[in-house]
Formats: C-alpha cells, sequence, structure tokens
C-alpha cells in the first residue's frame, strides 16, 4: 500500500470518542453542540453575505444582477449535492463527511476573502456550497440517531435554534464587518469557527462507522424498514444529479430573468419549459434508478412526502421576509439602523421558539399539533405584516407581527422534522437528512428569489405586500399537509 492509499485510508478511518467523553451518560448533547456549530455557520452564511452586495457592486463595477450569483451559485449546488452526499456519508461515515465539511467550507472561505475577480468569488462560492453540503446533508440524521428517543425533538429545536442564531447575527455582523473592515471579511470569519467545528468533530462526535468499515454503527434506536431499496448496491445515479441540477438552475435563471436579469423574453420561456421538461425527467430517472439520488422508496414513505413539502415552505416563508422587509421599511423611510433591528426580530424569535418554545405548548400536544399551531401562529404574523399600515407605524409596532411569525416557524420546524426523521428508517437517515436539507435549501432558494420578483413587477410597496399575502395562503396550506401518519 503506498503512502497516498495509507493516508486515505487513515482519513477515512472513523475514531472514536474519548473514553472520558464517550463514557458520560450526557455525552450525546456534546455530539448535538457540534451539530450546532455546522447549523449556525451555513445560516450565517445565508444571512450575511446579502450585506456585501452594494460593496461588491462598488468594487467589482457590476450590477446587481451578476452580483446576485454570489448567493444563486451557492445555492445550485447546495441543492445539487445534499441527496447524493447523504448517500455518499451513508457508505462512508457520517461523521467522516461532516468533519470534511468543515474543511472544504473554510478552505474556500478562506480563497473567497482573497477573490480578485467576481467570477473567481462565485467559483469559491460554490466550493463553499460543497462543504455546507456535506455539513447539512449529515447534521439531521446526526442528531436524530445519536440521542435517544424522548430527547429527539429538544435536539432537533436546539438545531433550529443555532440556525436562528446565525440568521439573526448575519445582517448586524455583515454590516459591522462591511463598515469597519472589509467585505472580505464576512467570508473571512468562517475561518475560526470551521477550524473550531473540526476539532469538536473529530473529539465530541460518535463514531458512525465500524473500524473495519463493515458497516454502519448500530443506532441506538429500534427502526422499522420501510426502504425497498438497498443502500449500498447499485451504480450512483449521474443522470439524476445532472437532471436536479439542471431543473433548479433552469427555475431560478428564469425567476432572476423575470426579475430584471437582461435576458430575452424567449430565454425565460425556454428556461420554464426546460425546467419541466428536465423536472419530468428526474421523476422518471429517479423510478428507474438502482440507487436514485431522491430515494422514491423513503419519499413513498406514509409522512416523508408531506413533511419534506413543509420543511420546503418553512424556509420559504423565513426567507421572503428577510429579503423583502428591508425594502418595505426603506419605502417607509425608516432609518437604516431601525431597519436592520426590525428585521433581526423574525429569526431571533424563530430561535427562541426552536429552543424552549414546545415547552410552553401542553405536554399533551403531538407534533402534527405543534405543526398545526406553528403555521397557524406563522400565517397570522404574515398577514398582520400584509394589514399594518407600515408609513408611521413605530418600529415595535412593525416588529410585533414579525415576532409572531418567527415564533410560529420555530413550533413549526423542529415538530416537522421529528416527523419526518421518525418516519425514515434508520439505516438511510442520512439519505433522508439530506433530503429534508435540500428541501430546505429549496425553500431558501424561492424565498429569495420570489420578493425580488414581486418588487419589480408591481414595485416596492404592493409588489411587497401581494407577496405576504401569498405566503400567508402558504402557510395555511402548511397547515393542511400536516397531518398524522397511519402506519402500515
Amino acid at each position: 500500500m503506498n503512502a497516498a492509499s495509507t493516508l486515505t485510508a487513515r482519513l477515512l478511518t472513523e475514531r472514536a470518542r474519548p473514553h472520558g467523553i464517550s463514557g458520560w451518560r450526557h455525552a450525546h448533547w456534546l455530539a448535538v453542540g457540534t451539530v450546532c456549530l455546522g447549523a449556525f455557520l451555513g445560516q450565517l452564511t445565508a444571512s450575511i453575505t446579502a450585506l456585501v452586495y452594494p460593496a461588491l457592486q462598488r468594487h467589482f463595477g457590476t450590477g446587481f444582477a451578476a452580483v446576485e450569483w454570489v448567493a444563486l451559485a451557492y445555492l445550485l449546488v447546495l441543492v445539487a449535492l445534499l441527496a447524493p452526499v447523504g448517500r455518499l456519508s451513508d457508505l462512508v461515515g457520517r461523521k467522516t463527511v461532516y468533519i470534511g465539511g468543515f474543511a472544504v467550507f473554510g478552505l474556500a472561505s478562506l480563497a473567497a476573502g482573497f477573490a480578485g475577480g467576481l467570477g473567481t468569488l462565485v467559483a469559491c462560492r460554490a466550493v463553499q456550497a460543497v462543504g455546507s453540503a456535506m455539513m447539512q446533508a449529515n447534521s439531521v440524521a446526526l442528531v436524530a440517531r445519536g440521542v435517544p428517543e424522548h430527547a429527539m425533538r429538544r435536539a432537533l429545536g436546539i438545531q433550529a435554534a443555532a440556525q436562528g442564531l446565525g440568521l439573526a447575527l448575519g445582517p448586524s455582523l455583515g454590516g459591522l464587518l462591511v463598515e469597519h473592515a472589509s467585505w472580505r471579511w464576512v467570508f473571512w470569519i468562517n475561518v475560526p469557527v470551521a477550524l473550531v467545528g473540526i476539532l469538536a468533530g473529530w473529539f465530541l462526535l460518535p463514531r458512525t462507522r465500524r473500524p473495519d468499515a463493515a458497516g454502519p454503527v448500530p443506532p441506538p434506536r429500534r427502526a422499522v424498514r420501510t426502504d425497498r431499496t438497498d443502500p449500498d448496491g447499485g451504480r450512483f445515479d449521474l443522470a439524476g444529479l445532472l437532471l436536479l441540477a439542471g431543473s433548479t438552475t433552469a427555475l431560478l435563471l428564469a425567476l432572476s430573468a423575470a426579475s430584471g436579469l437582461p435576458l430575452p423574453g424567449w430565454v425565460v420561456a425556454a428556461l420554464l419549459l426546460a425546467t419541466v421538461l428536465l423536472g419530468l425527467g428526474l421523476v422518471r430517472q429517479e423510478r428507474r434508478a438502482t440507487r436514485p439520488i431522491l430515494a422514491p422508496g423513503l419519499v413513498n414513505t406514509p409522512g416523508v412526502r408531506p413533511g419534506l413539502a413543509v420543511s420546503l415552505i418553512g424556509y420559504l416563508l423565513l426567507f421572503c421576509p428577510l429579503v423583502l422587509g428591508p425594502v418595505l421599511l426603506a419605502e417607509a423611510g425608516l432609518p437604516t439602523g431601525q431597519a436592520g433591528l426590525v428585521i433581526t426580530v423574525l429569526p431571533a424569535a424563530f430561535a427562541v421558539a426552536a429552543t424552549v418554545g414546545g415547552a410552553l405548548l401542553p405536554r399533551g400536544w403531538s407534533d402534527v399539533a405543534r405543526c398545526r399551531f406553528g403555521a397557524s401562529l406563522t400565517g397570522a404574523g404574515l398577514l398582520g405584516c400584509v394589514l399594518l399600515p407600515v408609513a408611521g407605524a413605530p418600529a415595535l409596532a412593525l416588529a410585533f407581527p414579525l415576532l409572531v411569525a418567527g415564533g410560529g416557524l420555530g413550533l413549526l420546524l423542529p415538530a416537522n422534522n421529528a416527523l419526518v426523521m421518525r418516519a425514515i428508517p434508520a439505516e438511510c437517515s442520512a439519505v433522508g437528512g439530506g433530503m429534508v436539507n435540500m428541501a430546505r435549501s429549496l425553500g431558501t432558494a424561492l424565498g429569495t428569489a420570489l420578493p425580488v420578483l414581486g418588487v419589480h413587477l408591481a414595485g416596492p410597496v404592493p409588489g411587497g405586500r401581494a407577496v405576504l399575502l401569498a405566503l400567508a395562503a402558504v402557510a395555511g396550506l402548511a397547515v393542511a399537509l400536516s397531518r398524522p401518519v397511519r402506519r402500515r
């Protein structure tokens, strides 16, 4: 065996935690904390980059339509890779892939800060998305399979709170870095967090793969197998990956073009047609593939399909106000500092509700009841944003409906994640977690693109209110999709 093979074998061999840590009865909370680092880092990146768009336009001398791809390139790669990386994690080991994600993300962030051109920066963001996919495809699975059954909902709520903290901290931190340092520090700030994540993952995450690579470490709780596919057999579904990447890219390009990107109308129509055709081709391919990246056997498991839809809706409802809010508040004449504080209320309320909100609800409530209540609160908050006269209203009054909406999302998403992960068999948990995160990423991408489309078509205030009204209706759809699973 040569030196390269030896090094590869050592890197792919998961190390057990130190005995003093693994023997502690609360060690699973250390693993949850490590997963929260990745959740925090991913959402911090999602919210902090929007603050650098004006600085990037000035530095590179380009327009907003080009700078927008700093975010879209990241989201496209993330959506395309979450499911296949989840399947790779089932084969290699979730701990190995998760730690590797921190390394890739940190190196790409370092390179992004040194980027000399917009094309280089976009390429670095795409590599960042590879590292983020390696973390996100394993985060839910590491939590769901690493904690006792009775603690899973609380652990998923803590993870969601870490995401909310990253979202809430991003705007204020990004503004400070751009104002007092440089836009480059928006990317360099990720490097120390990634280093801490590598060390924490190495020492605090439990091993998910046997040392001899004979198979995964059995989960701590019994699971019923409902998947009809062999998780280790067959070829990698390259055709499915290309169809998924092509369909999502065509959709986002069409939305971007309709929102002001200078492309001819026939190109937009062609992109929409390509979205439909590639989507139909993806459905057909996934039904025929030996090892499909979207795993129809899992999607068709009772409770998984509506749960994935609710995950997408939840992040659509979360990111639309974050993008749309500053536009509406600026039109109302609210100072930038006050507008930033008002917008921060939404992710902050999401983080708090995800952590402690469930404990305030009746203990006898099921996860389905929590989902319905959370979605109803979110819809009510968004409807309040539509009905509230923004002009002349005090900041506290403007923040209240966002507080209600954020709190509702903090109740909805952890309970929905628990429902989905309980329905997925243990041996396919990383693939299932990847699909959950892929749904989140699609919701994030749509939540970023749709407000720009509404404002471009109807103007800031009328278009913004129309988008918020549509979001309130979508929250009602989440209520309808949240229903008990009838086990077969």
